[in-house]
């Protein structure tokens, strides 16, 4: 659209030439054909069939001297076309010079002129135009990598904080276990004994008392110690560290969308369910690839388990490998993931097909022993 405007600036200094000729019709011919070629050549721009226009256009100037005062707009589309060289036909007009006016001649000098130095600044300030949006796009290229690293060291300092709060809770629980814990049992086993060995009648409630305050003690001490372990555990975390051990193996891939408050069972009955499935795809599975999807939905969570490997290497329930397709049974390992899931409220199933192994549990919330 700017080189339109241009172009239709540029034909207004040309078309005092034309209105300066002693006729009408062949003026009116002559700039009907400078207008049709610089549509033409800029409909066609970057072509051979636009140069071959523009090389005509010029050339016709010696037939048609009038032409020449489209010259300017020859001249401008060369110059986009980067062939200035494209007009020097035109010179063949001064064999007709005569049939042109001393003004004619000054007004197509004119407007060469004019041409040739808005040409050169437009093209200046498009350049720094186009420099200033370069530049623009590498500080919002730059600026989205810097937010970027700002936000990976963001999410690096909170993993730290957080595994950090998880090791001192994990060390806080083992410190009440190892040392509060061990005098709680010692002190309730001296009071059985001397309940056991006591003779006096006023001591007997006395100490039913203190042992039954020492009972509730370590009963809280428990719950407190079971809360401490299970909020130390990263199940994300807990995962990745169980397939980190077959990635020279297999492909593994880990999609993990939970939120961070899961209960305890459900963390520990998950985890060991994948431990056993990678377990089991290591033995039996002739795949490359496992992928383990964990997600949490409003009202339950759900785990996916798969490999590609081909039924022919399913294990058997004696543990052995099959060498031929057979039914899917029950082995130890089985078992015992569908005894996880049913001790959480849980439903597992296993699938065996050619696409491989699936195992799909679901765990409803507020169901968890």
């Amino acid at each position: 659209m700017n080189r339109l405007s241009e172009k239709c600036a540029i034909f207004l200094l040309c078309l005092p030439g034309f209105l300066m000729a002693g006729s009408v019709v062949v003026p009116v011919l002559a700039l009907l054909i400078a207008i049709c070629l610089s549509a033409a050549a800029q409909l066609l721009s970057g072509s051979f069939i636009a140069w071959a226009l523009l090389f005509c256009g010029s050339a016709a100037c010696g037939v048609f001297p009038v032409l020449v005062c489209a010259l300017p707009l020859f001249l401008y589309d060369a110059l986009h076309e980067r062939k200035w060289w494209l007009i020097i036909p035109a010179i063949s007009f001064t064999a007709n010079l005569s049939q042109l006016s001393t003004q004619q001649i000054i007004c197509m000098l004119t407007g060469l002129a004019v041409t040739v130095i808005w040409y050169f600044r437009v093209e200046g300030l498009s350049q720094s135009v186009d420099h200033l949006k370069s530049l623009h796009d590498d500080i919002t290229e730059k600026n989205l990598q810097l937010a970027e690293q700002n936000r990976r060291l963001f999410e690096a300092q909170d993993n730290e904080v957080h595994v950090a709060t998880l090791t001192e809770r994990n060390r806080i629980a083992r410190e009440i276990h190892d040392n509060v814990g061990h005098m709680l049992t010692r002190s309730i086993l001296q009071t059985g004994a001397l309940q056991v060995i006591n003779k006096d009648e006023k001591l007997k409630e006395p100490l039913a008392e203190l042992k039954s305050t020492l009972d509730g003690a370590m009963t809280s001490i428990r719950a407190s110690v079971h809360d401490l372990h299970d909020d130390s555990i990263d199940l994300k975390r807990v995962l990745q560290e169980m397939t980190e051990p077959v990635d020279n193996r297999f492909d593994v891939t880990l999609q993990y969308d939970a939120g961070e408050y899961i209960p305890g069972e459900i963390k520990l009955c998950i985890a060991g369910i994948v431990k056993e499935g990678i377990s089991n795809a290591v033995k039996h599975s002739n795949g490359d690839r496992i992928d383990i999807i964990f997600r949490e939905h409003p009202a339950f969570y759900q785990l996916l388990l798969e490999d590609n490997g081909h039924p022919s290497s399913a294990a058997g329930a004696d543990g052995s490998v099959h060498t031929e397709r057979k039914p899917l049974a029950r082995g130890i390992g089985l078992r015992n993931m569908e005894d996880r899931a049913g001790s959480v409220g849980g439903r597992i199933t296993f699938t065996q097909s050619e696409q491989g192994f699936r195992i799909f549990l679901t765990i409803p919330k507020g169901q968890e022993s």
